[in-house]
């Protein structure tokens, strides 16, 4: 890799997001290094040359992604969707990284009794406009999704107020009829008289790992891509997966492997009259009851700090969308 074009990885610069991005990387070994404290916006990834680093807002995160500055990036896929034109052409979402979670969705007054969905959203602009000689206004900043989605659904009889401030207001303040805007809890959203329209959750976003399609992608970039999403992927396997020892009186029975890839798991190993098992976290109970079942005296779980495969699907997830 030429030492003038280094791997870049955006990161938030500051906030929550910033922390949880920094908690996400050290779970998977990944220790980022701010260079000279919390104001310097440039900084490394311990054990990994030719990375840089790079602290911004959001905002720069979606725009260097978008036009190919930097080749992997941290942000919410709404802010992503929103900013960056035919988004899934120009970036590839390779982790949903847990945290950042908001729904982006479409909220009328609790008043409206009569509207529950967006086809009634339909009827009630055309009917607002012949009244009242104007568009419905939909207050938001999410104004590209918005488009689309109302598009999608034959909703054309409204126009677009963009919102600068707290956008669940402007009902009641009269800037506007209706709203689309995220929501995590809808508690700000109740307390504001609004209700979220039964089909109107236009996106789940949370933040997500992401990369460029437009970046320069040489084998040296790929070598670290691999090296990264290596780590992140045995992080994540390790996460979701417990290991399994299952006790038997005397010596451990063999066991039908399409029974167990029914729950997801498989044996990796036997020892001393142990049956050694890795299956999902979500039905360890299931597997535990299972293997008793079979004669096992006692199941213990444990956790794993990680499990490195020689396939790696966040690689090969990026591959792919590279060609």
């Amino acid at each position: 890799m030429s030492a003038d074009k280094p791997f870049v990885l955006a990161v938030p610069s500051k906030g929550r997001l910033q922390e949880n991005a920094f908690a996400f990387f050290a779970r998977a070994g990944l220790k980022l290094v701010q260079g000279g404290g919390s104001r310097d916006y440039r900084g490394q990834l311990a054990g990994f040359d030719g990375l840089e680093v790079a602290f911004l807002p959001v905002s720069e995160i979606v725009a260097n992604l978008g036009e190919g500055s930097a080749h992997f990036g941290v942000a919410g896929e709404d802010v992503l969707r929103e900013a960056i034109p035919d988004t899934d052409r120009s970036v590839a979402f390779l982790s949903r990284l847990g945290f950042g979670h908001a729904d982006v969705v479409v909220a009328v007054p609790r008043a409206w009794i009569d509207v529950r969905t967006m086809a009634d959203l339909e009827d009630v602009a055309a009917s607002f406009h012949a009244r009242r000689g104007r568009r419905m206004r939909v207050a938001t900043k999410y104004v590209n999704l918005t488009r689309r989605f109302f598009a999608e659904r034959g909703v054309v009889d409204y126009r677009i107020v963009e919102s600068l401030g707290a956008t669940e207001g402007a009902p009641a303040a009269g800037g506007a009829e209706l709203i689309v805007d995220i929501t995590t809890t809808g508690a700000t959203l109740q307390a504001n008289a609004l209700k979220v329209l039964d089909d109107g959750t236009m996106l789940r976003s949370e933040a997500n790992l992401a990369a460029s399609l437009k970046a320069e992608w040489s084998d040296g970039h790929r070598r670290t891509a691999r090296a990264l999403l290596g780590r992140i992927a045995a992080e994540e396997r390790a996460r979701t997966t417990r290991e399994l020892r299952a006790r038997f009186p005397g010596a451990a029975p063999s066991l039908e492997d399409e029974t167990l890839v029914g729950f997801g798991a498989e044996i990796v190993g036997r020892e001393d009259g142990r049956l050694v098992l890795r299956g999902p976290k979500a039905r360890v109970p299931e597997i535990a009851d299972w293997l008793i079942g079979q004669g096992a005296a006692e199941v213990a779980v444990a956790p794993l700090d990680y499990v490195f495969s020689a396939r790696d699907p966040l690689f090969e997830a990026l591959v792919a969308r590279l060609g």
